[in-house]
Parts: C-alpha cells; sequence; structure tokens
C-alpha cells in the first residue's frame, strides 16, 4: 500500500512540475507582451505615405526571406551530416 502511496505522490509531484513549466512559459508571453506593448509609441508613426510603407514592407519581406533562407541552409546542413551518419553506419553493419 505504501508503495502505491509512493507512486502516486511522484506522478503528482512530476504532474505540479510540469503545471510549473506551463505557468512559466505563459509568465514569460505576458511578460514579453508588455514589453512589446510598452514599446509602441504614443505618437502616430510617420510612414511618409504610400513610399514609405512600400519601403518598409520591403525591408519586412527581405528580413523574412533572410530568415527562410538561414532556414534552408541550417536543413541542407543537418541532411548532409546526416547523410554522413547514415552512410558510417551502413559501414558498421557491413562489417
Amino acid at each position: 500500500m505504501e508503495q502505491k502511496i509512493s507512486e502516486i505522490i511522484v506522478h503528482m509531484a512530476h504532474s505540479h512540475q510540469q503545471m510549473a513549466r506551463v505557468i512559466d512559459a505563459e509568465r514569460q508571453v505576458a511578460v514579453r507582451m508588455a514589453q512589446i506593448v510598452h514599446a509602441i509609441p504614443d505618437a502616430v508613426p510617420a510612414f511618409d505615405g504610400t513610399p514609405g510603407i512600400l519601403e518598409n514592407s520591403g525591408r519586412i519581406n527581405k528580413s523574412v526571406i533572410s530568415y527562410l533562407n538561414a532556414i534552408a541552409d541550417l536543413q541542407e546542413a543537418m541532411a548532409e551530416n546526416l547523410s554522413h551518419v547514415m552512410k558510417q553506419l551502413k559501414v558498421q553493419e557491413e562489417e
């Protein structure tokens, strides 16, 4: 009976630990959102009309493209490393 109680307590402790992690993650999100809201300027930003908006959106697009290219490079590097690992495993299996 004591073993069952101990197992239940261990499971409850694990559950509480997971709940604490979730609450901490939610706290971090709330803090970051507060920082973002605090960073919003009080005055209306001036985009200099349509040309300014187009220029700023172009910068954002370039940033997104750079980010996606970096992720693609990372995936290629991971695939290349994985192919080397698979070749080594195949060689070891043949021996």
